[in-house]
């Protein structure tokens, strides 16, 4: 499982929300959009003041793009490119999301040397 870090359990992350697992030194928002019956994986920083909340977003959908908003100033970003769909330049980090099992793994670095699976830190 190259360039796979283990996140979590589906158990962890609530439906059609998310949470903040740390990798390293980077925070990432993990969300299940179960009304989708689809995982996605963002920065977790929103761009627009710099604060570490997306994974505390309302998620949705706009014209079929899944999207989350941020809690704090309501920019919207899509959850499978990044591209922040208020008209705004600024975009958001995407990652790779797989299950297996009840187990879920991010892809942080899908260019990256090969390497051995990571554990996290979930934060609540």
């Amino acid at each position: 499982m190259e360039n796979w870090f283990y996140a979590c359990k589906i158990e962890d992350v609530p439906a059609n929300g998310g949470v903040c697992v740390k990798y390293k030194e980077e925070q990432i928002a993990l969300f299940n959009f179960s009304r989708r019956g689809e995982w996605y994986a963002t920065q977790n920083e929103c761009p627009h003041r710099q604060q570490m909340a997306l994974s505390r977003g309302m998620i949705g959908s706009q014209n079929d793009e899944p999207k989350v908003a941020c809690p704090f100033h309501k920019k919207t970003f899509s959850l499978a490119t990044g591209e922040c769909l208020s008209g705004d330049e600024c975009a958001i980090k995407t990652y790779a999301v797989k299950i297996e099992g009840d187990k879920i793994y991010i892809n942080l670095h899908p260019s990256a040397p090969k390497g051995e699976l990571e554990t996290h830190e979930l934060i609540a």
